[in-house]
């Protein structure tokens, strides 16, 4: 891997990353709603006239049925999920429960796609699910002010994910990235718009709150999807998908330089054993080869 395609990996991380922090700052004066879908139509605003110079807006009609699905599986419903998340639980917490995204998007491409299950995948996927079980069990609770429902949400945004890759990869394989990224953008603002208008808050949000989702929008989002389909193109999939082991590192610094989140051993200890899951499920991390005579 270059030095200018590892900066660019790093650089990825750091703006997913901190997109859980713009969801803590902003999520509670916009509200869910109304804060993925500032986030979804900035996106499309910003990515559409780059789709346009590349003449490629055509590709919008010629999937429009299947890029609306993955926009609602891949950006409204995660971004809505992960909003909802935000109001109750930390962006470092968020974060580790993402990086649950390739064992299910292994499982479902196991189940739907058929893809085989090697043994260490297999392994990869009962190493990580028992994290995200642990840190579930650890946080849920769905008593009066209690984080189980933020939970869920997380890891339904998770499963959406999962869901979504093996969706594009079923019915838009061989389509130009940009193209899925700017239309699955534009799907979920058309799906969120309507329902963020019916919950938009009463109070103005703040100009910080603003600046958050705006940052969301622009650099979380539009300037993210472009880093990581040059990453996919210059260094393949496999490697680009290395990002989810950096994101929560990044999550946890933001949530804790810019909010004051703290850093618990249990975080701590959840998020290496889901890496390392996702690790051996990805192929990033291997089984020891057991020695022949």
């Amino acid at each position: 891997m270059k030095s200018s395609d590892l900066a660019e990996l790093i650089g990825l991380a750091a703006l997913w990353g901190a997109s859980f922090l713009f969801m803590r700052m902003g999520a509670s004066e916009f509200g869910p709603f109304a804060l993925a879908a500032v986030r979804v139509v900035g996106a499309t605003v910003f990515l559409v006239p780059l789709l346009g110079l590349r003449g490629q807006l055509g590709v919008l009609k010629d999937k429009a049925g299947p890029i609306f699905v993955v926009g609602v599986l891949n950006s409204a419903l995660p971004f809505l999920c992960f909003s909802y998340a935000a109001l109750s639980i930390t962006a470092g917490l968020s974060s580790i429960f993402n990086a649950a995204t390739p064992l299910f998007g292994a499982l479902i491409a196991w189940v739907w796609l058929k893809d085989r299950l090697t043994p260490s995948r297999m392994l990869g996927l009962g190493i990580g699910f028992a994290g995200v079980l642990w840190l579930a069990w650890d946080k849920a609770s769905f008593k009066p002010g209690g984080s189980g429902w933020a939970v869920v949400a997380c890891l339904a945004a998770t499963l959406c994910y999962g869901l979504a890759a093996s969706f594009t990869k079923r019915h838009l394989t061989g389509v130009a990235p940009l193209a899925v990224a700017t239309g699955s953008q534009l799907a979920a603002a058309i799906v969120l718009v309507i329902p963020a208008l019916m919950f938009w808050p009463a109070t103005m949000p703040s100009h910080q709150a603003w600046m958050a989702a705006g940052a969301l929008a622009l650099a979380c989002t539009g300037v993210a999807y472009i880093i990581f389909f040059r990453l996919i193109a210059h260094i393949g999939p496999a490697n680009a998908i290395s990002v989810t082991f950096l994101i929560p590192v990044f999550a946890v610094l933001w949530g804790w330089v810019f909010l004051g989140e703290g850093i618990t051993p249990a975080m701590v200890a959840g998020c290496a054993v889901i890496l390392v899951g996702t690790g051996l499920t990805t192929g990033l991390l291997r089984m020891p080869a057991t020695a022949t005579r």
